[in-house]
């Protein structure tokens, strides 16, 4: 099945699937699959780094530098309707949209 993403999303690959990159910002790269196990959460990466965080923040799993994983904390908690909303598109293969970065 393709995957439909809004023009300009990006993607980044992972264990060679698909990941649609949902934001970006202070070289971290916020990403979350379609059809997802639960609990809901997104995927972060930086610099080889990667982690998985629940929809409010929470470090879930992996392995993030400590100031990085405050920032998505934060970034996680400006958006987290955002997030919510993305995360249902998600689990119904529909597309998801770009979330603004943290400034």
């Amino acid at each position: 099945m393709a995957t439909i993403m809004p023009q300009g999303v990006s993607r980044r690959i992972e264990n060679g699937v698909a990941m649609p990159v949902i934001s970006m910002f202070y070289g971290v790269i916020i990403s979350m699959y379609f059809r997802e196990h639960l609990p809901p959460h997104f995927h972060a990466a930086y610099q080889g780094k990667e982690a998985i965080f629940s929809l409010d923040g929470e470090l879930l799993e992996g392995d993030f530098p400590a100031n990085k994983s405050r920032m998505v904390e934060v970034w996680a908690e400006i958006h987290r309707d955002e997030l919510i909303a993305n995360w249902q598109l998600a689990t119904e293969m529909s597309s998801l949209f770009k979330i603004e970065p943290l400034r």
